[in-house]
């Protein structure tokens, strides 16, 4: 009975903002310093590469590519990019500080390093952002594939003179044995949001501007929620988000890697601020 007067507070909370906004508000205060640390290495990344690579690779929409120690996964999720059928975007590869391997010949293939490994995935895929120019950005993670219609289903509802400012389509979730899960299809709504993670970058296509920019905390696998979930609400503050509910994702589930459940629950007891 005490235990469940001390936790009626917090049971209140959870009820009132949704616990992934709770625990965000708790990783902000308590990972801020690895946060503005990554932010100077982001930068300073940021300048030394554009200048490696001169003229900022644009063209209707950037793909953006972050990468470490998956060179044959790698090589797949390119192919997957440069196949779509959408072919006026760029292809940037950010490799996590570990080295590039070789990748298919391609004009608008761009590929580059960072001088060390962040181990943060938002500073990864932000360096790509800045890196690029194009009205659009769409993300495609290193062991993840898109149909290759994705881009064209996400430009055409984005383009129309209707259109919302970002798209996700659905998630077809493959085992590794290359059999198929499930099918995550989930309608935007940013109060459901709060209490339920159903968003995943590889599926997120949106329109370029300042709001277009994944948290610099580190976040280990033990801390929730996931920098795509910040992202695409923080986005959907201000800006219209859509939902297709055509599966143009292929996301790997495997064991032995970072992936998302979507089944998280909080954990039982209140986090420490």
């Amino acid at each position: 009975m005490m235990r469940r007067i001390a936790r009626a507070p917090w049971e209140l909370l959870k009820r009132t903002f949704g616990w992934l906004v709770l625990f965000e508000a708790r990783n902000k205060v308590l990972l801020a310093p690895s946060a503005l640390r990554l932010r100077r290495f982001e930068d300073a990344e940021t300048h030394r590469l554009a200048a490696d690579l001169g003229a900022p690779p644009a063209a209707l929409v950037a793909t953006v590519i972050p990468t470490h120690r998956r060179p044959e996964a790698l090589r797949a999720a390119v192919r997957s990019a440069l196949a779509q059928t959408v072919t006026d975007q760029v292809v940037i590869v950010v490799d996590d500080g570990a080295g590039l391997p070789e990748l298919p010949a391609d004009p608008r293939l761009f590929a580059v390093s960072l001088a060390r490994n962040t181990a943060t995935a938002g500073v990864v895929r932000n360096v790509g952002i800045r890196l690029t120019r194009s009205r659009y950005v769409a993300f495609l993670d290193d062991d993840n594939l898109w149909e290759p219609d994705h881009l064209e289903q996400a430009l055409a509802t984005l383009e129309a003179p209707d259109g919302p400012d970002a798209v996700y389509t659905a998630l077809r979730r493959v085992l590794p044995d290359g059999t198929d899960r499930d099918v995550l299809s989930v309608p935007f709504d940013r109060r459901r949001a709060a209490h339920e993670a159903f968003l995943d970058t590889n599926a997120f296509v949106a329109r370029r501007n300042r709001s277009l920019y994944f948290s610099r905390l580190r976040r280990t696998p033990e801390v929730l929620p996931r920098e795509d979930w910040e992202l695409v609400r923080r986005y959907g503050r201000r800006h219209e988000v859509r939902h297709l509910p055509r599966a143009t994702v292929r996301y790997l589930v495997n064991p032995d890697s970072f992936w998302t459940s979507w089944d998280e629950t909080p954990p039982r007891q209140a986090p420490r601020t």
